[in-house]
Order: structure tokens, then sequence, then C-alpha cells
């Protein structure tokens, strides 16, 4: 009577099938990675100037012939920012203000801040020069900017006087808050005067607007702040292969009501972009990678979301603040914060609300989030990401411990039955069913799982996969040092030490295990190391250093495993140990 096989009948042995499973698995995880990789860095597409603009939909604002951005009111229309005119026009008059975080240019044309330098954060390009955020032109056209609609109050472009003396300003020793002040008269007795503070150690930055009101009349005032761009990629990611991947870069919307949702520039163009409905709370963002740039409007207070596109193809997106009327002889102070920095995580949520999301895992999160803590944590003892990496690397090793150790068991007592499983194939020769049935009957007898060497690898995926985008979106690994000639953990290993060592290791651990039956397959087996040395190459060489120290410790454990099987200190085997003497 035939043996019940709980598997269904293979096309050829199970042991040979169980060899190609741990890879099949692994391949399957590589393609995910790489396709998630050329997905998520993929450019977003830029739209010449000359491209037709469509016809506006719900979710933005049209654009009228002059590419000004008005709001959706009949006497609200903003002019054309200043990118937008020919550069020879441009007012030159900036203030310079430098505080031991940033350095930003506020141009008198609307008090806009046309450039941002991160002192702390370092250009890819050259290192010695700090990272540009805000930029007037010369890599990217990118402002924050602010004003008021209709034409009794001013808007983006119009002109300024620096009450704050002097072309800059610095933040000594000893002073926490520095202070920037343009004022504006554009009517008859109403006066404006925009206010900007800079604090010591931060990003945020208060942008306020005082409206004096000495005209003999109501004035009604309807504060907007925006974020001019070009749809221009972001920092370039240069690592090997993928040189010149991009990841995403354009607009960010949250509110309660409607949480948080990632615009393309491209979607605003077709008039097809999803922004969030009229709300009491919310902010708008652009993101791009590692950094984000937010205005945060006061809590509770009435606003309605826009994008849009300019004349000349830049894009609009942002905030507009519901009318406020500020009586006779009356002072109204009207502002919101503006957050452009790195996307620290720990300060984010601090910050506002939902702005932490702007670091986007993907579907990993639940696995990449906890991973995150976890080496942030081991950083504050460490005060190396590249040490942290490595204590993560012990620390899920000795979690899983149990599991892969049964599976290494399998793998040692796969290794000990070699020799009577290829005598079983030459026994029954082409009849495969019966041999299946030998073969599941010794395994029975033996307590052996021919897939349990399937487990680690299965284990180490989502980890793998989660830290990949750990270090994809984490600006607290760019440009973080471990050691000698890492000093970069979120690109790859300049000079391909840590690749070739997790393929040398590859190679000792395709050793440990038993060799296929099939000569094709052996060879198979033996070719594996050199390909994944090859895609590892191009990878995060933080993530190359968790796979070096993984292999590592799996050495040293399914080393030990297999002598003492093999010695006979583990589970006796006693047919298996007969016939390996045979």
């Amino acid at each position: 009577m035939r043996a019940h096989s709980p598997f269904p009948p293979p096309t050829d042995s199970p042991m040979e099938q169980r060899r190609l499973i741990p890879f099949a698995i692994f391949f399957v995880a590589l393609f995910m990675l790489w396709s998630n990789w050329v997905k998520f860095n993929q450019p977003p597409a830029t739209i010449p100037a000359s491209a037709a603009v469509p016809a506006p939909s719900a979710s933005a604002a049209p654009v009228p012939d002059d590419g000004s951005v008005p709001v959706p009111l009949p006497d609200t229309s903003l002019p054309v920012s200043s990118t937008d005119l020919p550069a020879d026009s441009r007012p030159r008059s900036v203030h310079i203000i430098e505080t031991d975080v940033i350095r930003a240019a506020v141009s008198a044309e609307g008090g806009n801040i046309i450039k941002l330098e991160l002192l702390k954060h370092h250009s890819s390009d050259n290192p010695e020069n700090p990272f540009v955020i805000f930029d007037d032109g010369k890599a990217h056209i990118y402002e924050a900017q602010s004003g008021f609609s209709g034409d009794k109050l001013p808007n983006h472009r119009s002109l300024f006087e620096f009450v704050t003396p002097g072309e800059s300003s610095v933040l000594q020793d000893g002073q926490e808050k520095i202070e920037l002040r343009l004022k504006a008269s554009v009517a008859e007795g109403v006066t404006v005067t925009k206010i900007l503070t800079f604090t010591r150690g931060s990003y945020l930055i208060d942008v306020a607007h005082e409206i004096e009101n000495k005209s003999g009349a109501d004035v009604s005032a309807q504060a907007y702040f925006q974020f001019l761009r070009d749809g221009k990629p972001a920092e370039q990611v240069s690592s090997g292969f993928f040189s010149g991947a991009q990841t995403f870069t354009g607009p960010a919307f949250y509110t309660e009501a409607s949480k948080f949702q990632k615009v393309t520039f491209e979607d605003i163009t077709k008039g097809k972009a999803k922004i969030p409905d009229s709300a009491d709370n919310g902010w708008v963002a652009l993101v791009q990678h590692y950094f984000v740039s937010a205005w945060l409007s006061p809590e509770k207070a009435d606003r309605t979301f826009q994008a849009s596109t300019t004349k000349n193809g830049n894009y609009v997106v942002r905030v507009l603040l519901n009318k406020v009327a500020v009586g006779q002889g009356n002072t109204e102070r009207i502002g919101a914060r503006l957050y452009a920095g790195p996307q620290d995580q720990n300060k984010l949520e601090e910050i506002a609300p939902g702005l932490k999301l702007v670091v986007d895992y993907g579907i990993l999160t639940v696995i990449a989030a906890p991973l995150f803590w976890l080496l942030s944590l081991l950083h504050s003892l460490t005060g190396n990401w590249g040490w942290a990496i490595i204590l993560v690397t012990v620390i899920i090793k000795a979690l899983f411990f149990p599991l892969s150790a049964a599976s290494y068991k399998s793998m040692a007592k796969m290794r000990v039955l070699a020799p009577r499983l290829q005598r079983m194939k030459e026994q029954y020769g082409n009849d495969k069913v019966k041999m299946q049935q030998e073969m599941m009957k010794l395994y029975r007898e033996e307590k052996i799982n021919p897939l349990g060497g399937c487990l680690p690898i299965l284990v180490q995926i989502p980890v793998f996969l989660a830290l990949y985008w750990v270090l994809l979106g984490s600006v607290e690994m760019r440009q973080a040092p471990w050691l000698g000639w890492i000093q970069d953990l979120s690109v790859r290993d300049p000079y391909f030490v840590l690749p070739i060592i997790m393929g040398v290791s590859m190679l000792v651990q395709t050793k440990l295990n038993p060799s296929p039956p099939d000569p094709m397959q052996a060879k198979i087996m033996m070719a594996m190391p050199i390909v994944f040395t090859f895609m590892f190459l191009w990878f995060p060489s933080g993530l190359v250093l968790y796979w070096v120290v993984n292999n590592l410790l799996s050495i040293a454990q399914q080393w030990q495993i297999t002598r003492m099987i093999e010695q006979g200190k583990g589970k006796k085997l006693p047919k298996a140990a007969n016939d390996s003497k045979a």
C-alpha cells in the first residue's frame, strides 16, 4: 500500500526542489526591491513651459493667460511671481539672515525667502557646501512666498522696504531669536509690516503680517502662504548602477479628514490633482528626498488648499486663509509658521500633526517604523549608525535564533542523508513516484522537514526590505559614516568591499549546505554568490553591512549545528549515520 505524501508529486526530487525554493523566494524579493526602487525613484514628469494648460478642475485654481495664480474670487487675481519675469527685471535687493542652522536670503519683493541653505547638512555634489533647499534659480526655482489677495494689501510681488538695517543679520552668541522686518504702504493710511522670526537651533520660521489700518474705513484681508517651484527632481541619488534615479518630489497636503495625500506635478498640470476640501486644520508641503518644506497655518482657522501651474510651467501650491476684517484704527496680525529642513522623524510630529508622514516607508511601514525606532535607540548608545545597524542585526538574529536553529538542524540532517538519497536516486532510476514515496518515508522517520531551509530566508526578507526603505528614506542615514571608507551608509560602498565580503560569505554558506544531487543545480548553486554579489554592488552600504553581519552570524550558527549533527551530538540519526558510513 502506497504511503500517502502530504506534498504534491514533484517533477524532481524534493531535495532538489528544496534547494531552489529559497532562491526563488529571494529572487522574487529582490525583483520587488528592484522594481520598487525604480518606481519610487522615477523622476516626476517635468512639464515644458510651452505646454498647454488644461481647463481647471474643482481641485485646482484656474491659470489665466498672464500666468497669475488667482484665488476663487472675482477680484483677487494675483500677478505672476518674480521668477516668471525676465531675470533682468527682478529686484535684486535682499537681506541675509544667518542662524546656527540656516542661512536665508529674503527679497524685498514680497518679503519672499528666495534662497535657504541648511548649514548642518551638506551638498552631495560638494560636501564643503551646505545643502540648498530654497533656490533662486541656480539649480531650481523654489521660493516660499506669502501675501494678501486683492488690490489694497501687498501680495508676493509687492515691493517692501527693509526696516531692519544693513544687508545681513547674524544670530550672535547668547541670542535666541533674530527678527527681520519689512514694511509696505499700499493704500492711504494702510501699512503692512512683514515680520520673519528665526530661532536658534530651529528650522521653523515665524512669518507674520501686521496690518495697521488708519484709512478711516474697514479693510478686508485674505492672506495666503505658498510655495513656487519648478518641476525638476530634487537632489540626485548617486548610487552606481542607479545613478540618476530620483525619489518623489512634489506637493503633499494633510487635514484631519483627508489625512496625508501626495500629489504629482503631472496631475496638477492635467487638472487631476486631488486636493483636500476646505478645512479648519491642516498644512501644505513640498516633499523631496530627505527634506521637506511646509506652511503650517494656525489651528482651527478656516482655510482652502490650492495647486496650479504658472504660465511658464512652474507650480504653485498654497493655503489660503479666510478673510479677516481690520477695523478702523485697529492693527491685525495674521501669520503662519514655515518649516524648511530635514525630515527628522523625532521632531516632525512635535511640529504639526501628521507631518512625520512625509517620511514614507510604503507598505512596510509596520516593520520599518519600529526598526528605525530601534536603530535610533542604539544610535543614541553608540553614536554611530553603522554600529547601530550591526547591533540591530545581532538582535534580530537572536530573536529568531530558535527558528533558524531548527532550520539549520534540518539542513544538517539533510547533509548527513545526502549519500543515502543519492543511492535512492540511482536505485529507482526514472521511477520518480517510488523514489518520492521512499524519500518522504525517510524524512518522516528522521523527523526532517525538507523545506525547513527556506525559513531563515523567509524571515530575513521583510526585515531586509524594511531596512532598505529606512536607509532610503531616513535623513538621519544621509551622509552618516560608519568607519574607514564607508562615509555614507545611504549610498553604495565606493570600493565594493562589503559586497565582495558578502559574496564570500554566501559562498561559505553554500559549502555548508548539502549539495544538490543534480550536477546542473549544483553549478547554479555555486553561481548564486556571484550573481548576488553583482546585485549588491549598487545597494546602500548600510543594507549590505546588515547582510554581511547576518551571513557571518548564520555561518557560525550553521557550522556549529552541522558539526554537532555530523558528530552525532545532536539528535541521533542511526539509519542516516549507518548509511553515510556504508
